[in-house]
């Protein structure tokens, strides 16, 4: 550890404010000890990515679109699951996790209940229908259920809900970067970006998936050494416990039913339950990987895993978060702007504990790119997917060749990856990026769900209203999100911060300064708690806690879906396909008994998409009975 370093945590300990003649940036600039071997260690991550690219698209060439994007559905769990964690778990958790218990303490960390939901949830009804139809993009099972309307605007939901969230997964990994070497956002953005477009391009998910396994690795072992060191050089894990003890971020869960405060135990888990049954299951950035299994038993195996994995890296990260308040808990880096960003804080103390260690910064930084790398990949592939399968196959008359596609797949990720980089540009001036993604988030992914939810439960519901439900949903959640983040950027909705103070830095600094107030700070130590400003009564939807956004969106769909379906002559339910059914809605639907004459002939055909009823997937072939074979069968 080095001088500076020492001099930080012993005066901390002692609980006085020994001022030196540094700086903040002085301190700031002996912290960036990114050296030579750090860059090895990130750039032989990055050159492994490149690597199993170029093995995929050279030596296991993917020779159809079926290989390119589900793998021939003939994928191992193991490496599957790993990458749906590592696809879920992206730089947004890895930096946001421990920035949210550091600022709002340990009450996020309750959402884990909701994991268990969802993956109950996923496993007995959407799995075994999505498993049972066999799609590439699932967004086509709107066709099958209501019609290509319905179809198009479901995959329209989708590429919103894309472009608010990649953005954000490729700015996060820069925040840590610049903290750590001071290399500007704009300059380390593109280069991310053109490496994951060329193993994404090159190998299809099978790059995808070998590289987040490795990724993965990467991720929970970098989490795992910060933890473990800063938890060794604070004094032991009983003295980060009572640090943060006493500044009330370890605390039980928040009873309140006010769905205003920003977390409570019921919002986590039912709002969060709604928000994750979406990220992680009605996702085409997830089912894609689901649906390269070959059984729905090995998927529901994979569901599991990905379940218990993800709670592990977010216990981690929260934990990480504690360990951050313990090591600056008598000198927040924030308010003396050590940290210029919330997100930055991790990095920060990455550089604190591992700064001395040559190599280790790199270890952890090539940790938080494999995070974002693995998301992004993640989401190019899977828009390919899409632009194929929703974008150009059903508008295209004399469909498509396999040249075509592979162009059209190659073109989708390289002109995604250019437009994600552009919107880092927009995602800097926005906040706290956790708070941040599930908030734009909810805006696309609250009304696909209710629209999914109403195709797999609700037999009755229309093409009408699922469409009419959907864009009525959409509209609502821009509004909610867009009048939010408005007075959220004004000041006017502030949520309580847990305690923090400046009285044991050691270095000159000038307060933070938020609109021309300091932020709401008293510099006493553990008394500062944060002020809430409030805005007028009548407006009490928009200082709604982002948590329940999704649930929200889902529910203005679903509400209006079922009311045009009913205004508008709802299905009867005997004319859907039970294949398009949740396991549980089959037992109730009894399909109509055929009135056509039996005359010993049978018929099998791809039925034509009438009135609702969708297209078989099964593709049967015309032949006759004769009477030599009908005596044979009664004897």
């Amino acid at each position: 550890m080095s001088d500076i370093s020492q001099m930080m945590l012993s005066s901390a300990d002692m609980g006085e404010r020994v001022v030196t003649g540094l700086g903040v940036a002085d301190v700031g600039a002996a912290l960036q000890k990114f050296g030579w071997p750090d860059y090895i260690m990130f750039m032989l991550m990055l050159m492994i990515c490149m690597g199993i690219g170029l093995y995929f698209g050279c030596v296991h060439t993917a020779s159809t679109a079926q290989d390119y994007l589900v793998g021939g559905r003939s994928m191992k769990v193991f490496p599957v699951a790993m990458s749906l964690i590592a696809s879920w778990v992206s730089g947004i958790s890895l930096l946001g996790i421990p920035t949210e218990i550091y600022v709002y303490g340990i009450q996020y960390l309750y959402i884990c209940i909701a994991f268990i939901l969802c993956a109950l949830v996923l496993s007995n009804v959407f799995l075994p229908v999505f498993h049972e139809l066999s799609l590439t993009s699932i967004y086509e099972y709107h066709e099958l259920r209501f019609d290509k309307k319905v179809r198009l605007f479901s995959s329209i939901l989708f590429t919103i809900g894309l472009f608010a969230w990649l953005p954000l997964v490729i700015y996060v990994p820069a925040l840590a970067f610049n903290q750590v070497t001071g290399i500007n956002v704009h300059l380390i953005t593109p280069i991310v970006c053109i490496i994951c477009i060329f193993y994404t391009t090159m190998g299809g998910i099978k790059a995808v998936v070998w590289t987040d396994v490795i990724q993965i690795m990467i991720m929970y072992g970098s989490m795992l050494l910060v933890i473990v060191k800063g938890t060794i050089d604070i004094g032991g894990f009983g003295t980060i416990i009572e640090r943060n003890y006493r500044s009330d971020r370890i605390e039980g869960p928040n009873l309140s039913l006010n769905p205003n405060d920003r977390h409570t135990l019921v919002g986590l888990v039912i709002g969060g339950f709604i928000y994750n049954l979406h990220s992680s299951a009605i996702n085409q950035n997830m089912i894609q990987r689901y649906l390269s299994l070959p059984t729905l038993k090995a998927t529901r195996q994979g569901l599991w895993i990905f379940t218990l994995g993800t709670i592990l890296i977010i216990l981690l990260c929260g934990y990480a978060g504690l360990v951050i308040f313990a090591t600056f808990h008598r000198c927040d880096p924030l308010t003396t702007m050590l940290a210029r960003e919330k997100d930055q804080l991790l990095p920060l103390l990455v550089m604190e504990i591992l700064g001395d260690y040559p190599g280790l910064p790199g270890v952890f930084v090539a940790g938080i790119f494999s995070a974002a790398l693995s998301s992004l990949s993640t989401g190019l592939n899977a828009m390919a997917a899409v632009v194929l399968e929703d974008f150009f196959k059903p508008f295209s008359k004399n469909g498509i060749t396999e040249k075509q596609t592979y162009y059209i797949m190659k073109l989708t990720v390289i002109i995604l990856g250019a437009l994600c980089v552009g919107l880092v540009f927009v995602v800097e001036k926005l906040g706290s990026v956790l708070q941040l993604s599930m908030s734009f988030g909810a805006i696309a992914s609250g009304p696909s769900l209710g629209m999914f939810i109403m195709g797999v439960t609700l037999p009755w519901v229309n093409a009408k209203g699922a469409l009419i439900g959907g864009t009525s949903g959409l509209s609502f959640m821009i509004w909610l999100c867009y009048r939010a983040q408005t007075l959220i950027a004004s000041g006017d909705l502030i949520f309580p911060e847990k305690p923090i103070t400046t009285e044991g830095c050691h270095y000159h600094f000038t307060p933070k300064y938020s609109g021309g107030n300091i932020l709401h700070l008293k510099i006493n130590p553990m008394s500062n708690a944060t002020h809430v400003t409030h805005t007028d009564e009548k407006f009490m939807l928009y200082r709604l806690s982002y948590i329940w956004y999704a649930l929200v969106g889902t529910s203005v769909t679903i509400f209006v879906g079922l009311l045009v379906s009913f205004v508008t002559k709802s299905h009867d339910i005997n004319d859907v396909d039970t294949q398009l059914l949740a396991p549980f809605i089959r037992r109730f639907i009894k399909p109509k008994e055929s009135t056509e004459p039996n005359d010993g002939i049978i018929f099998a055909y791809e039925p034509k998409e009438m009135n609702g009823t969708p297209k078989s997937n099964l593709k049967l072939h015309n032949f006759s009975v004769s009477n030599e074979s009908k005596v044979e069968n009664n004897k």
